[in-house]
């Protein structure tokens, strides 16, 4: 079959560069590949067929700079751009312009994108869907003491404060009393108008007893679509998702059918196109869930899903911005096997609140892949993490039967990995896997912090709050 797309630009790097570029290898699509002036000799650049450079290396001025990438597009000849997932990715903006400029934009409608980006708006959405949500307040860009503690008593404590424009986590605060309230509003309108451009926060009410639950989406753009099971994503320090596995365990059957009952009534009310993410918080002590938000992009956790299904949604992505399915996938098509296990592999040191760890990776080995084992990384022995960047260096995924032996698999995967010179939180991330509360399924969002927390009482030492600061902002990106 003849692709419409030829050529494909990445507006993006590191492992979903490396992720999309074999996708298209594998299609016969040629590739570029962009890059700040710190990336020139990176992994995803030598994986494409052209590469051209966008910028010094802070993010803003490279990556997040649209104008760069979108006139690099032009000027290979691309006839299509992915934009991965983080910087550009739900930028309705950039998405408008690339299609002003007469290329395939490998997403969603942008107004789908401001839709769903805007967690006001979603809310709404999701509100006249009838998908359960968190009881919440509107937005607030400045507002006086006395609305907001207003606001706060309705909602209930404890809260959260949340950046209307922003995702994954970031910049999210905790707040458990009136006297915090102002405080924390400040911080987190700080980080939102640096990070996204909008300082905008609602509150939501906080669950916490909870674990964090997605299901995995794929819309055709015309009202229809369907679901590729769920995914718990609960391990998370600072809101930031460290291990993920497909399908969510031990979740009641009523529950799940409710999570992709939901998840397909806002594909259908969006007319959503391409592949996305539908968020969730379950609350344990109820057994409900509520609408978090909506990802309008792939997300790093999409290999789980990919590892009980057999399925590639890039590839996917790419044939439904390109109108090249030959036969459309059915949702009884769609079938889950066995578990998956994903685990994040950072840079960081997690005796240290998770501060990054940057510097040159001296020896970088893996264990080889093969049937159950999947690695998927962004970078090679030598190659330097910096502090511009998400500090992730890999992303191992492991399948089994069953969960227990995703687990055992995943196990035996991480103590083969050798790493030196820089820290990483694989002692860590095999502490969770062993630990009988992450076995049994009584983790919740909390579970990393209560971690921490014990950690650092029985060391008689006190949380550093510019290792937090510090740590938030490497993965602003």
């Amino acid at each position: 079959m003849m692709n419409a797309i030829s050529k494909l630009l990445v507006a993006n790097r590191g492992e979903i560069a490396c992720r999309i570029f074999r996708a298209c290898r594998s299609m016969g699509i040629a590739t570029v590949a962009v890059h700040s002036e710190a990336d020139r000799d990176s992994l995803h650049v030598s994986l494409a067929d052209e590469a051209m450079e966008i910028g010094p290396a802070p993010a803003p001025e490279s990556y997040l700079n649209s104008d760069a990438v979108l006139a690099a597009a032009r000027e290979s000849g691309a006839d299509a751009v992915h934009p991965g997932y983080g910087f550009l990715a739900e930028n309705a903006d950039f998405a408008r312009a690339i299609r002003q400029s007469g290329m395939i934009w490998i997403g969603p409608a942008p107004e789908t994108i401001d839709a769903m980006g805007d967690k006001e708006c979603a809310r709404a959405i999701a509100r006249q869907c009838g998908v359960p949500i968190l009881p919440g307040s509107a937005r607030f860009v400045s507002a006086d003491e006395v609305r907001l503690e207003c606001a706060a008593l309705e909602v209930n404590f404890p809260i959260l404060v949340k950046a209307a424009a922003g995702g994954g986590g970031i910049g999210m605060r905790v707040v458990d009393s009136l006297e915090e309230l102002r405080a924390k509003v400040e911080t987190t309108q700080k980080l939102a108008e640096r990070t996204f451009g909008d300082p905008s926060v609602y509150l939501e009410r906080y669950v916490a007893n909870a674990r964090h639950v997605e299901v995995q989406i794929f819309g055709f753009g015309d009202g229809t679509g369907i679901h590729l099971f769920d995914r718990d994503c609960t391990i998370q320090r600072r809101f930031q998702k460290i291990i993920e596995e497909a399908p969510a365990p031990a979740l009641p059957p009523a529950v799940r059918e409710l999570l992709h009952s939901a998840a397909l009534k806002l594909v259908s009310a969006q007319h959503y196109l391409g592949a996305g993410t539908v968020e969730f918080i379950y609350d344990c002590d109820r057994e409900e869930v509520y609408f978090l938000e909506m990802n309008t992009r792939i997300q790093v956790e999409h290999a789980v899903t990919e590892m009980i299904t057999g399925t590639d949604l890039v590839d996917w992505q790419i044939k439904a911005a390109a109108g090249t399915f030959e036969q459309l996938p059915s949702q009884e098509a769609v079938t889950g096997s066995g578990h998956a296990v994903e685990c994040r592999i950072y840079s960081e040191r997690p005796e240290k609140n998770f501060f990054p760890s940057p510097g040159t990776l001296e020896k970088l080995r893996f264990p080889e892949e093969g049937e159950g084992l999947r690695i998927d990384t962004g970078v090679r022995e030598g190659d330097s993490i910096t502090p511009f960047y998400d500090p992730m260096i890999a992303k191992v995924i492991a399948a089994g039967v069953d969960r227990a032996a995703a687990i055992d698999r995943m196990c035996q995967a991480l103590k083969a990995v050798e790493i030196s010179g820089v820290g990483t939180n694989i002692a860590f991330l095999l502490e969770v896997l062993r630990d009988p509360e992450f076995a049994q399924v009584e983790m919740t969002t909390r579970y990393v912090d209560r971690r921490q927390q014990a950690a650092r009482r029985d060391q008689g030492v006190s949380e550093s709050p510019e290792a937090n600061k510090a740590g938030t902002m490497a993965r602003a990106t």
